[in-house]
């Protein structure tokens, strides 16, 4: 290259560069002096009063001057792009400014209410059936007749037993709780195992609740939707309970008020007291927890060890909230042997079905199952009843 087309090369862009500074420079100092023209005016806004005020040599109208204010704030707030919005600090308050950062600690456990379980499957006999809809069972109702007689005395024919059955079909209790697909398929939790497990506990609820009060023929028939009768064992008819006052309309009487509860003890025959067992519910036993004896001391007596139930009379004591409370012609105490006493009938398990197709977007999760149960000895059972 031509050294003298290079050095004047040089010079021109060394020229343009000298010309752009310059006029660099003189921009930053005319918006240096604008600035602190208005930082003045910002400063002695408030210097005298009347329609204008004097800053340096200039006269300025004050009403110009808070309007060239007011547009500063507006710039300030808009951060220079024209949103008007105030500008917030991040805090947790608000979703927008920052809350959306700070999320809740979910837990992996739910808080559950519990519900009153019933000692009565527990104490009763189950027999479990692998087909059929009901079950049979005989009863040897009477004994067989015998008589002393001499050597050479004639031998008439005796009384022979009766026998009959028992009969308890099988009742079918159903749930059909239904769900979105999507809520199954994107929820944190397993929706249909919870739901499993409400309704397997929902139906052990309601099989306590029939095991006692049943009353139709849909449910189990409960031990104290039976006839009822004060005529002891052998004099009333089999199948009907044997009931014993507590000498007061509505409650137990004042004076003594344990001696009906040893009657009823003593209305069980030996037979059946060997593994017998008091059921009340809670508002029952808070009334009896305070029956004392002759000499003040307390007639309920608590477990020995953790987790053993409380006792009256020697006979341990259950609890089933599906017991009525006190109160007039109600039935607030059983005493029995209840594996004797009362029969459960049942086909082992849940059964489940889900039905995505019969109600899209829904999916049916139907529960079924068959359990069934009724009074096996109306001997081994005993009740009190408030009646005067």
């Amino acid at each position: 290259m031509d050294p003298e087309l290079l050095e004047k090369a040089v010079e021109d862009m060394t020229k343009a560069t000298s010309e752009g500074f310059a006029k660099l420079t003189a921009k930053l100092d005319d918006e240096r002096k604008e600035r602190e023209a208005l930082e003045v005016r910002m400063q002695r806004q408030g210097l005298g009063s009347g329609p204008t005020a004097t800053v340096g040599k200039d006269t300025i109208d004050r009403a110009s001057l808070a309007d060239e204010l007011k547009a500063m704030d507006k710039f300030a707030r808009s951060a220079g792009n024209g949103d008007v919005s105030e500008i917030k600090a991040l805090s947790v308050g608000s979703d927008p400014d920052g809350g959306y950062f700070v999320l809740p600690q979910r837990s992996t456990q739910m808080i559950t209410r519990l519900f009153e379980e019933s000692p009565i499957r527990r104490l009763a006999r189950i027999e479990t059936l692998d087909g059929g809809d009901s079950f049979e069972e005989e009863i040897d109702l009477d004994e067989a007749g015998a008589t002393w007689v001499g050597e050479n005395a004639s031998r008439p024919a005796t009384d022979t037993p009766r026998v009959g059955v028992l009969k308890v079909p099988l009742c079918e209790v159903y749930a059909a709780p239904k769900a979105t697909q999507k809520l199954l398929d994107t929820a944190h939790r397993d929706v249909g195992a919870w739901l499993d497990g409400k309704i397997n506990d929902k139906f052990a609820r309601s099989d306590a609740r029939a095991f006692i009060l049943g009353d139709t023929p849909l449910q189990p028939r409960g031990f104290l939707a039976h006839d009822k009768s004060l005529d002891d064992d052998f004099t009333r008819p089999f199948g009907t309970l044997q009931y014993v006052k507590t000498g007061h309309a509505s409650n137990f009487k004042t004076s003594n008020p344990a001696d009906q509860l040893k009657q009823l003890m003593w209305s069980l025959r030996a037979p059946y007291r060997r593994g017998a067992t008091w059921l009340m519910n809670s508002n029952t036993a808070s009334v009896i927890d305070q029956f004392k004896d002759g000499q003040g001391n307390y007639l309920w007596r608590d477990g020995a060890t953790a987790g053993a139930p409380p006792s009256l009379f020697g006979y341990p004591v259950e609890f089933d909230e599906n017991m009525p409370d006190l109160g007039a012609n109600e039935f607030p105490v059983a005493f029995g042997n209840w594996m004797h006493g009362y029969l459960i009938v049942e086909r082992p398990g849940l059964k489940l079905l889900r039905d995505p197709f019969t109600d899209k977007p829904n999916v049916i999760l139907y529960a079924y199952r068959r359990v069934g149960g009724d009074v096996a000895n109306s001997d081994a059972i005993k009740l009190l009843k408030c009646e005067a």
